[in-house]
């Protein structure tokens, strides 16, 4: 059986980098990849590292 990650949402934070990099880094291209990064995080309450990005990115899909 599967060890449960050390570092939830790590899939899903290179999930927007690869988005990220195929779309000339604009998060508005990125849209789906960002909200399931963003239930990840809800999901392990944020104890991930990689949920510090996810405020920012909204922000920034919002404008």
């Amino acid at each position: 059986m599967a060890q449960p990650s050390k570092e939830p949402c790590k899939k899903q934070a290179c999930d927007i980098q690869a988005c990220l990099s195929k779309n000339n880094f604009l998060p508005q291209k990125c849209v789906k990849v960002i909200q399931l990064l963003q239930y990840c995080c809800e999901q392990c309450e944020y104890k991930s590292t990689h949920c510090a990005s996810v405020s920012s990115l909204l922000k920034q899909i919002n404008k």
